[in-house]
């Protein structure tokens, strides 16, 4: 059967194929909480190659990994191995010898001070643990420049011992607080990021096209990375991620499918529940898609290296909060979508949602850098009101007896 906005959204990929600053290809998806309900592809995996976009089309995930990581810290949760205000160090110890960055030197010499309190598992998760990214801080992008401080795009160990930012809790920033999720999972359950991916989340619901490793039956089908330059254009990039990484990042390593990341969105949609085995309790669900940031909110993200990110913010002058996984809008969003949902986004202009009220999440998938494409960003929030509009008709539909029993 097509869904009812079959029609819109395939308009709506075509379009952005089409416009004056086009993507190369896209792939979206819409899930309700049984099946994917819309499935679309429009374009090229790269621009000026014979290869179509096609669903099953493998994509650099970059930030939407960071909500796996945190399912992988809820599952220790739920096993009492893992206490989240408890220090992190205690699982990864390195974290423990950071310090925090407290301005530089005449000379350029960043100066360090110890922190005053411990960063918390929680901290991570929420991203108040101290840590941003070179492409979205100022001095992180110094470190960078000056320091030589390594880019976690490099997947090493010296990229992630970075200084804080400022004192652990103290605000939201985001940055590379969930890689280092990803160190206290490794040293909790002894094993590799992927490998707990693998088998605590993977494989319970059906995801087999997802990892940190791209191999040969991953990269035969994956799309290319595009940079948009300052005229609209886009001109293809040889990009790919250290394969296998140094370290398993989790906050932004995974390749994977849209159909395997739906599969992801709709555990979150059924209570934890996936197609072969539970992920998580559905107490541990609630508990996590509540507001864990109290009264700090959710900000805006600069873009300090155009290249890799233009100014960004979802829905401008709404208040934004974070659960453990997800931001939430704390208002209802221009798209349709209720206040309290799900979203988060990948760096190569991929977004996503979760609603958990309606029983709806969706998918839009690109490879394009700077973050924040006009034309990537606009579609997307193009597709979801769309799926929204359809759902306000159906809602207007006369009542079909025995319907939701």
């Amino acid at each position: 059967m097509t869904h009812p906005f079959s029609a819109d959204a395939d308009a709506i990929l075509d379009r952005a194929t089409r416009a004056d600053a086009p993507v190369a290809g896209v792939v979206a998806m819409v899930t309700d909480r049984s099946e994917t309900v819309y499935s679309g592809a429009a374009g090229a995996r790269r621009l000026g190659g014979d290869q179509p976009m096609t669903p099953d089309t493998v994509f650099a995930m970059f930030s939407t990994t960071k909500a796996i990581t945190a399912t992988a810290a809820l599952q220790l949760v739920e096993e009492g191995r893992l206490d989240l205000d408890a220090p992190a160090r205690t699982h990864a110890p390195a974290i423990g010898e950071l310090k925090v960055l407290d301005g530089f030197d005449d000379d350029g010499t960043p100066r360090l001070r110890d922190p005053r309190r411990e960063v918390t598992t929680r901290m991570l998760l929420t991203h108040t643990g101290g840590f941003g990214y070179d492409f979205f801080n100022e001095h992180y992008n110094r470190l960078a420049q000056e320091q030589g401080q390594p880019s976690v795009i490099t997947a090493t160990k010296a990229a992630l011992t970075t200084p804080l930012l400022f004192e652990p809790g103290e605000r939201w920033e985001y940055g590379s607080n969930l890689d280092w999720v990803g160190q206290v999972v490794e040293g909790i359950t002894g094993e590799r990021l992927g490998e707990v991916f693998a088998e605590r989340v993977f494989q319970p619901l059906g995801m087999t096209d997802t990892s940190f490793v791209l191999d040969d039956r991953l990269r035969s089908r994956l799309a290319s990375m595009h940079a948009r330059g300052a005229d609209g254009s886009l001109t293809p990039m040889d990009f790919e991620l250290p394969s296998p990484p140094e370290v398993d990042m989790g906050g932004h390593g995974l390749y994977g499918t849209v159909g395997d990341y739906l599969r992801f969105l709709r555990m979150w949609l059924n209570d934890g529940r996936g197609e072969h085995g539970v992920v998580l309790r559905p107490e541990t669900v609630q508990m996590a898609v509540q507001n864990h940031l109290g009264d700090l909110k959710v900000t805006g993200l600069p873009g300090v290296i155009p290249s890799l990110s233009n100014d960004a913010e979802f829905f401008p002058g709404m208040p934004k909060s974070w659960s453990l996984p997800f931001m939430i809008n704390d208002e209802q969003a221009p798209t349709g979508r209720p206040a309290g949902a799900l979203s988060w986004a990948g760096l190569a202009n991929l977004f996503y949602w979760v609603d958990r009220q309606n029983g709806v999440a969706g998918f839009w998938a690109t490879q394009i850098l700077p973050f924040g494409d006009a034309t990537s960003f606009g579609s997307y929030l193009e597709f979801e009101t769309a799926c929204y509009t359809s759902l306000a008709g159906r809602d207007r539909q006369p009542e079909v007896a025995g319907a939701g029993q």
